[in-house]
């Protein structure tokens, strides 16, 4: 049986490793948006078209979907253009009588709170559960892009197949090109910088974990169920989770990033301290509290049901081993990063 066409968007830190197991599994015609024309050639040698685009090219992007079968975007949770660009190449391709799998990467500080490092909580997630879901408000990070799917699955019918995955903190280092994640990879760079681990506030605040390459095997589970499932049932509930089933606080984690950078000669104390909000500008600006401060529990009972089980090591293994080892050898000042990376409704 041939596997459909499908058009990457994002063949980054998660693209890329979704990239590799989608040429794994045998899908043969591949297009992937990509910015450069530099970067072009490496995609070419391993058979894969190139189509030449930023986000901001919707004409590009509606083209591409309207070529493509399967339509997977990993670039960010937050581009709402891009979003829109791929759903009406997907009406387009309705309205022709084609069928459409769509996968968009939400994130799942969607789930996320105001603790600001100082509580844990008690609420957890279940994707099994859409409604706890879609009674977040607007202004949750991320949910006006994700509302903009939830909406389309009336307009589109049968004619098209939605989901929407929701990873929670990311780590691990990308195998194809040696890529790292955002959230503890910030926090270890301010940590060199600053001359100690930082955390938000105590450090009470819990995230669950996934790594990076057990959520690309999470997007192939979900993707050849999909393309099994009628449409339906697929948009009967649009949420994926992808955890690993560790749960850790922000606090765990820097103390982890502590001893790692004083056994490296450093830092000069391993014990974590609290990052003054005037230094947020070297993390992730005013999104900082909810970026690496807030809670985000979350149940992935959806794919463990389809029987993907996670097989990477755990985050502070990897973040010692793999990681770490990566970012001591950066050079150049840390500077944070310079937009938000999450979406809000009031803006």
């Amino acid at each position: 049986m041939s596997k459909g066409s499908v058009f990457l968007i994002g063949p980054g830190f998660i693209g890329g490793e979704i990239l590799s197991n989608l040429l794994k599994d045998g899908y043969n015609n591949i297009t992937v948006l990509v910015r450069r024309e530099s970067v072009a050639a490496s995609f070419h040698q391993l058979g894969i078209t190139t189509a030449l685009g930023t986000l901001e090219d919707s004409a590009v992007i509606q083209k591409q979907t309207t070529l493509h079968d399967i339509i997977i975007h990993s670039a960010t949770a937050d581009h709402l253009p891009s979003v829109q660009a791929v759903l009406t190449g997907i009406s387009g391709r309705a309205a022709s009588g084609l069928s459409t799998i769509y996968i968009h990467t939400s994130g799942a500080s969607l789930l996320s709170d105001t603790a600001t490092g100082e509580h844990g909580s008690d609420v957890v997630y279940d994707d099994e559960n859409p409604a706890m879901i879609d009674a977040l408000p607007e202004t949750a990070d991320h949910r006006l892009i994700d509302l903009a799917i939830v909406s389309a699955r009336t307009k589109l019918g049968d004619k098209a197949k939605l989901a929407i995955m929701i990873p929670p903190l990311i780590y691990g280092v990308s195998n194809r090109d040696r890529r790292l994640s955002i959230q503890l990879p910030a926090i270890v760079r301010y940590s060199l910088k600053h001359g100690y681990a930082g955390q938000i506030g105590k450090g009470l605040s819990v995230w669950n974990q996934i790594h990076v390459a057990d959520l690309a095997r999470g997007y192939m589970t979900l993707l050849h169920w999909m393309e099994q499932t009628s449409a339906n049932n697929v948009n009967t509930n649009p949420y994926w989770f992808c955890e690993n089933g560790e749960e850790l606080s922000w606090g765990e984690c820097s103390a982890e990033i502590g001893r790692a950078l004083y056994q490296a000669s450093r830092i000069k104390d391993p014990e974590p301290k609290t990052i003054p909000p005037e230094n947020y500008g070297d993390l992730f600006g005013g999104g900082s509290g909810s970026v690496i401060g807030s809670n985000s529990r979350s149940r992935a009972n959806r794919l463990r049901g389809l029987g993907w089980k996670p097989r990477e090591k755990k985050t502070l293994q990897s973040l010692v081993e793999d990681e770490i080892p990566i970012l001591l050898k950066e050079t150049g000042e840390w500077q944070g990063y310079m937009h938000e990376i999450a979406s809000r409704g009031s803006k």
